[in-house]
């Protein structure tokens, strides 16, 4: 039940947002990429249309080899993490403020959210693609997980709050970006050149997507700089829900708890980063600096510049290892442990 409060505080933030269309409009051409400029599957992937594709094909399953249990589980892990897009599009439309009444709005809003689709998009097919024709993975157990996943839906815990979408999606990019750029490191060291150059380009999506969240949300604080820093002190005390969290194989209920715990242990995605994402908002909306808060939002403030260092304290506290079988590569044991300190599972959920 939405409290006669939190209603006038909904309407005043849709305000805002409406306010905003302007700017958005005019920032969408450097933070979203012409079709013709932009990367397509195809381009990394061997053509089946060419008179050397059997060459082309083998040497490409060839190179997949050298690909780790432990970091073929984090890519599939992320791959259909990836493949659920049509929810969080929906989650996007179901922000106040944002949404696309007709599905061909001309709304600056309604441009960006199918801009923002139309490039992820690309990031779960070829990804999948990819693990399609290296032959490592079982497929079908891939493809389930995908659907239970879609099936399944997502919480963000936002409450269609504009402000609390944009924190949300400022957090997630960001971590989204850093656990494509590991697994790509992961993959050159593992001497897998071309898996390294597609995570990396995915990568760099994801850090025009940061950078464009980041920028609204950093224009809400320019706005209503009380209504920014509750809704980031908000968001923080709810913790950010990765989008995979309901994710199963129809047998694993428990299953984005241990692909997490796989991703951590082997440094893709760990509870420091978790700590440096918020140190790098605090920085980036410039929270130490504001002035003329009312109490509650002074109170926000001293709660937000003190969180991340309470996160690396307990980062350097803890450890984890395990060993753990994946329907996704077959029921393979994958036997994990943390170089150095690599992860609280919870601590990102």
């Amino acid at each position: 039940m939405v409290t006669p409060d939190a209603s006038k505080i909904l309407s005043e933030r849709f305000e805002v947002i409406k306010g905003m269309e302007g700017f958005v409009g005019e920032q969408i051409p450097t933070l979203l990429k012409s079709v013709e400029e932009s990367w397509q599957p195809s381009d990394f992937l061997p053509s089946l249309s060419s008179e050397t594709w059997v060459e082309d094909l083998t040497e490409f399953r060839e190179r997949s080899q050298s690909l780790p249990d432990d970091l073929l589980v984090v890519l599939v892990g992320d791959m259909v993490t990836e493949e659920a897009l049509p929810t969080y599009q929906t989650f996007l439309n179901r922000l106040h403020g944002l949404t696309d009444p007709t599905g061909a709005s001309e709304s600056p809003w309604a441009q960006w959210s199918r801009g923002w689709t139309a490039e992820e998009n690309r990031h779960g097919d070829l990804l999948n693609r990819y693990l399609y024709l290296s032959g490592r993975v079982d497929m079908r157990s891939v493809e389930v997980t995908i659907h239970h996943l879609i099936k399944n839906g997502f919480d963000p815990r936002t409450e269609n709050d504009p402000y609390l979408g944009f924190v949300y999606t400022s957090f997630q990019e960001r971590a989204t970006k850093i656990s494509h750029r590991n697994v790509a490191r992961l993959a050159q060291r593992a001497g897998e050149d071309k898996l390294h150059q597609i995570c990396g380009l995915i990568a760099g999506d994801e850090a025009r997507h940061e950078k464009a969240y980041k920028l609204f949300m950093h224009k809400i604080f320019q706005d209503d700089p009380a209504g920014a820093i509750n809704a980031f002190a908000t968001m923080m005390r709810r913790k950010i829900a990765m989008p995979a969290i309901l994710m199963t194989d129809g047998r694993d209920m428990n299953l984005f708890t241990r692909f997490s715990a796989v991703a951590q242990a082997i440094g893709v995605y760990t509870v420091r980063d978790y700590a440096e994402i918020i140190e790098d908002l605090v920085k980036q909306w410039e929270v130490e600096t504001l002035s003329g808060l009312s109490d509650a939002a002074a109170k926000a403030q001293d709660y937000l510049c003190g969180l991340a260092d309470r996160y690396k304290r307990l980062a350097e506290r803890v450890t984890f290892d395990g060993r753990q079988k994946f329907s996704w590569i077959y029921d393979r044991e994958v036997t994990f442990s943390p170089p150095g300190m690599k992860g609280l599972q919870t601590a990102n959920q």
